[in-house]
């Protein structure tokens, strides 16, 4: 009897998990996204070194989660204006929370949206950021294409992650993803998304001790 219920525990505990790295909820959510704040900061300033920013740059951070990248390009966009989307209310809440002062002034706005529907004009930002959230777009071939729509001629995509098919200690990973029911891409399947979906110099960069990754791609002037 005993092994069932520790057998029931772990099955609830791994269903939890899965639900909170897709749609962070409540009070466990709200500890998911800080954690993944602290977690993801140094992957996330090393992919922002694979693109120009400036200062007055229009960028939208889609899966904003916990806010802290939406953050981080307010400080170098210090004239420019920074979107998040996310579509988790609790992960809008928290980002909303964490950059209040910068939403207040009009330098942030954070919406509850999908990736697969912007609510946004065509050709309204510079560069649009996605870090650790393209593995759950259910429709990936199209959410690149509707990043594109929203991107201004010569704008960038940047897609950041700490997971893909080839890295070191690759087994882990790939049972990982599997279980939270992830994409697990290779470093050429992430060059593709971008050339299929009408980018131009699509682009993958590797930090291979730590199994990063970062992949950027132009919109055609």
């Amino acid at each position: 009897m005993k092994e069932i219920l520790k057998l029931a525990f772990a099955v609830a505990a791994i269903g939890s998990v899965i639900r909170q790295c897709r749609k962070p909820t409540g009070w466990v959510g709200r500890f998911f996204l800080s954690t993944m704040n602290k977690s993801h900061s140094d992957l996330t300033a090393w992919g922002l070194e694979h693109v120009e920013i400036g200062e007055r740059d229009a960028i939208l951070d889609v899966g904003c989660g916990g806010g802290r990248t939406i953050q981080r390009l307010a400080i170098i966009a210090t004239h420019g204006k920074v979107h998040g989307v996310d579509y988790a209310e609790t992960s809008v809440a928290a980002s909303r929370g964490l950059n209040k002062d910068a939403v207040e002034s009009g330098r942030v706005e954070i919406h509850q949206a999908s990736v697969s529907k912007l609510p946004f004009q065509d050709g309204a930002f510079d560069l649009v950021t996605a870090v650790e959230t393209h593995y759950y777009w259910p429709d990936r071939p199209g959410a690149m294409r509707e990043v594109l729509r929203v991107l201004k001629p010569g704008g960038r995509l940047l897609i950041i992650a700490e997971a893909y098919r080839g890295r070191s200690f690759d087994l882990p990973y790939r049972m990982a993803m599997k279980l939270i029911g992830g994409a697990y891409l290779s470093v050429d399947e992430h060059c593709d998304l971008f050339v299929k979906a009408g980018y131009e110099e699509a682009q993958v960069f590797l930090e291979r001790p730590k199994g990063w990754i970062c992949a950027t791609g132009r919109k055609p002037v």
